[in-house]
């Protein structure tokens, strides 16, 4: 249920001798000293909202009713796109009801399930780039054995442990996170239920949160973004040892790179901004937090489905077949 904006400056004043009680509900504070020029995010997240919702969606009906886009590379490109219609889904509508009604409450057990969300598919995401990045080992390097090792029963086997770390981690954390008590204020410095925005609210030792948040951070993206360079190391080394002109191979994987480089830098600077002392404004932060998770749904549909030459063709077809059927 929202909570107006009476309700939201009474959070303010909270009084912090209250120990003996612990918050159920809080206030998502982002962007909130922006003042009556906050209502004005709704325009470019609503946006950015409807243009992830759809080009996902079109990558997603092309990839699922042709038959030809079924090979294993297209199919994990498919997946994206499911991740990339989710993270919207679970941050954006929240925040547009916020910057438009100041509907800023949030109970501690939606709290708990918007972060779960938000990490587990975000950790999905950074799976889904190892992934690819082992679909362009093996048909690069060990191209003879490729249909063999991505075999859905075979390739199960490399994808199972990643999925397991990640679900490890975020659900020690969120569990973590839902065992302490919230006695000082309720009013959390972010737009959505950021980890250490709502664990910096809690009274006592956080020291333990601090580290399983860090250790996921390190385990999860930085750790796939090592193994996805050392793969591309071999693919760039292969290639070039042996003179092949496969151009295309390795225009994905820069693009790849690139993609994870920017996605994990934001990451990191979102995570580290709550831990090491900075000169970031709460706006600044705020504003790198929801990039890291909305700029890739937003841009991963023309990275990866339009520059895909397969892909491409079909959705041309399918442009066409929308153009000429009102005449038909």
């Amino acid at each position: 249920m929202g909570i107006s904006a009476i309700t939201h400056r009474n959070a303010l004043k909270i009084d912090d001798n209250q120990n003996n009680t612990s918050h159920i509900v809080f206030i998502l504070n982002g962007f909130y000293s922006l003042g009556e020029w906050r209502p004005l995010l709704s325009v470019p997240f609503l946006l950015m909202f409807l243009m992830s919702l759809l080009s996902n969606s079109i990558l997603l009906y092309l990839i699922i009713s042709k038959r030809t886009l079924h090979s294993p590379m297209i199919i994990l490109i498919g997946l994206m796109a499911v991740v990339d219609l989710c993270l919207p889904i679970v941050i954006v509508p929240k925040m547009l009801l916020g910057f438009l009604f100041n509907w800023d409450g949030i109970s501690l057990a939606g709290c708990l399930a918007q972060m779960f969300c938000i990490h587990f598919v975000g950790s999905f995401q950074s799976t889904l780039l190892v992934w690819m990045a082992l679909d362009r080992y093996f048909a690069i390097c060990r191209p003879l054995y490729y249909h063999k090792y991505m075999d859905i029963s075979n390739f199960l086997k490399f994808v199972i442990i990643p999925v397991i770390r990640n679900a490890l981690l975020i659900i020690t954390m969120i569990c973590r996170a839902g065992a302490l008590t919230f006695c000082r204020r309720n009013v959390m410095d972010h737009c959505f239920c950021e980890h250490m925005a709502l664990v910096q609210l809690a009274c006592g030792d956080i020291s333990v949160n601090n580290l399983i948040g860090l250790v996921s951070a390190f385990l999860i993206p930085t750790a796939d973004f090592v193994f996805i360079t050392a793969s591309y190391i071999f693919i760039f080394a292969s290639v070039f040892k042996t003179g092949r002109s496969n151009f295309k191979a390795v225009n994905t994987c820069i693009t790849h790179i690139i993609v994870m480089t920017v996605t994990l830098t934001f990451a990191l600077i979102a995570f580290m901004s709550y831990r090491i002392k900075n000169n970031f404004s709460s706006n600044s932060r705020h504003f790198v937090s929801t990039m890291y998770l909305l700029f890739p749904s937003f841009l991963n549909p023309v990275i990866y489905g339009v520059r895909t030459k397969e892909i491409r063709q079909q959705l041309l077809m399918f442009m066409k077949c929308l153009k000429i059927s009102p005449v038909s």
